[in-house]
């Protein structure tokens, strides 16, 4: 039979702090009989796209591309 979780104010204290100021991103909390002895904190940044390209797709998308090579053709 499992042990029962034992989450104290430290504990929650601890969690809020991981979650604090994430945007996009996940918390794993590894559980050892009924004790918390692991957390994982993964975080992820999301970039919006810029006219200058330093977005997370740096190039544009394909009908930008396309459509600034016929721009520069005429």
């Amino acid at each position: 039979m499992a042990k029962p979780l034992k989450v104290d104010d430290t504990w929650l204290e601890r969690i809020a702090g991981l979650l604090n100021d994430m945007e996009f991103g996940s918390l794993q909390i590894v559980v050892h009989e009924g004790q918390i002895v692991q957390m994982e904190r993964t975080e992820r940044k999301r970039f919006e796209n810029t006219a200058s390209g330093t977005g997370k797709n740096q190039g544009g998308s394909r009908a930008a591309q396309q459509q600034q090579r016929r721009a520069g053709s005429r």
